[in-house]
């Protein structure tokens, strides 16, 4: 996706200078003053990135591996019992909500020259757990019931999930999540501003 963006916006900025092929080339009687033809307001440039860039929806910007260590205790009758150790790796991913940005959100300063663009909130996706790789131990009379047991695993799962999104949401892997969504960004709207013959303006990226 990440090289799938600034294609998609080169596309754009390629449909709206593309009349330059069907232009008479034939020679003209007064000399017309012309610095950069392909030189393009910046505002064009930022309208064309933000649809692009709405286009592709959700943008991965970041992802981890964890892991959740859990255990779960069941008693029955008072002395049927069943004691059950999970450990499981997990991968979690954080996303922007590309489809969220608005003009509103890149905001041009032509003196400046520098665009602010201002981006939606990171929002974790879903856990995926790698059950291949876990290990599961159980002992206590209830032990011998395969019902009990899957019963408990489910349980297990359950809380490896809570446990796993209480890790995904510590500062460190959201600042890093942070940290690479504004470098995406940044860099899909320098690309395109480039491209347009703009390479000086220079592109903040920030969080509400």
């Amino acid at each position: 996706m990440r090289v799938a963006a600034p294609l998609l916006i080169a596309s754009h900025l390629a449909v709206a200078g593309g009349v330059y092929a069907f232009t008479d080339k034939r020679p003209l009687d007064t000399e017309v003053h012309h610095d950069c033809y392909f030189c393009t307001d910046a505002s064009r440039v930022l309208a064309a990135t933000v649809s692009s860039l709405r286009e592709e929806n959700k943008l991965k910007v970041f992802s981890a591996k964890v892991g959740a260590q859990v255990v779960t205790d069941r008693t029955r009758y008072y002395f049927f019992g069943l004691h059950q150790r999970l450990t499981v790796p997990a991968a979690i991913s954080y996303f922007i909500d590309l489809s969220q940005l608005t003009l509103a959100n890149a905001v041009y300063d032509e003196r400046a020259k520098l665009v602010r663009v201002t981006l939606p909130p990171v929002t974790l996706g879903d856990i995926a757990f790698d059950p291949e790789h876990a290990t599961t131990t159980s002992g206590g009379l209830l032990a011998f019931s395969e019902d009990q047991i899957e019963e408990v695993r489910k349980l297990n799962y359950a809380q490896a999930r809570r446990a796993v999104v209480a890790q995904a949401q510590q500062p460190g892997f959201l600042n890093a999540a942070k940290r690479q969504a504004i470098a995406d960004v940044e860099q899909y709207f320098s690309i395109p501003l480039r491209i347009a013959g703009l390479p000086d303006v220079k592109v903040v990226a920030t969080f509400k």
